[in-house]
């Protein structure tokens, strides 16, 4: 999952904002008892504004009226849970994170004898294949696992395709040479219509696997944790059960890779890191 502008409707004028509230609070009561999907702890103003969307685009009046929706209909609420998903990505994107990754993180990696990555968040796979390339191209891939999940069933599904848009691939080109690229980056993909089929040898060693940061527990002890872009729509006391989460998933001196505009200040594990690339947002756990 990553971040994006986007054009959102925002409350009707009209519509009284205490009674907003308890709406979309049952709402989301509604969904984690039902699905198991717990959206309680994001933050409320980018939550709101994309029940909105959704309240217009199923062509509903209130909030009451799509919660029965979502209860009633399992259709409605995977539409819905993509939308609370923010599911914007792009190969390499943030180039100069690849680029800080190679050069302070790699060296690291090339110490241990197997290297488990958890890529958590990782929406419709692009930045998950963008890390297998990196990982192959400095010979470290075949000892490595890379654990990729989502909350959204339906985007682990597009990521195991990893089929891209075809008018992607000059962009996501000029982004992998910006990130330090070796090779030619149409030798990882082949073009079909409007779509590029990434190379399958890239999954080889990717395990794509529903999982909820925000219900779910630990499944693993890590070298690496990439979570970019997805804790900003998290509230304080919902960052730092995700904090601990990782933090509890890490071996000794791990790796935690946040997103551009998330941090480690004011949260419980601010000094529990060093900082290995303060611009990419690059952390290494003390002990």
């Amino acid at each position: 999952m990553a971040s994006a502008k986007v054009d959102l409707p925002d409350t009707p004028a009209a519509y009284d904002r205490e009674l907003e509230r308890i709406e979309i609070e049952l709402l989301l009561e509604g969904m984690y008892r039902h699905y198991g999907f717990d959206f309680r702890s994001y933050a409320f103003s980018s939550l709101k504004r994309r029940v909105w969307k959704r309240i217009e685009q199923e062509g509903l009046k209130s909030v009451s009226q799509l919660q029965d929706r979502v209860l009633h209909d399992p259709a409605t609420m995977e539409k819905l849970l993509l939308d609370l998903s923010i599911n914007v990505t792009a190969m390499y994107r943030d180039p100069g994170f690849y680029a800080a990754f190679r050069e302070k993180v790699v060296p690291l990696l090339r110490t241990y004898p197997f290297i488990r990555v958890w890529h958590a968040g990782c929406s419709t796979g692009e930045e998950v294949y963008s890390m297998a390339i990196l990982l192959e191209e400095e010979g470290l891939y075949e000892r490595a696992r890379i654990y990729a999940t989502d909350i959204n069933e339906m985007v682990l599904q597009r990521a195991r395709a990893g089929i891209f848009p075809l008018d992607k691939m000059q962009e996501y080109t000029q982004n992998y040479v910006r990130a330090g690229g070796t090779r030619s980056f149409s030798e990882y993909y082949t073009a079909m219509y409007d779509g590029a089929l990434f190379n399958s040898s890239l999954t080889r060693n990717v395990v794509f696997s529903q999982h909820n940061l925000v219900t779910d527990g630990s499944f693993a002890e890590f070298n690496v944790i990439v979570c970019r872009n997805v804790m900003i729509y998290f509230d304080r006391k919902l960052q730092n059960r995700v904090h601990r989460l990782f933090y509890d998933s890490m071996g000794r001196f791990g790796i935690l890779a946040l997103g551009s505009k998330e941090t480690l200040r004011f949260t419980d594990f601010e000094e529990k890191y060093e900082v290995l690339d303060a611009r990419e947002k690059i952390f290494r756990r003390l002990a």
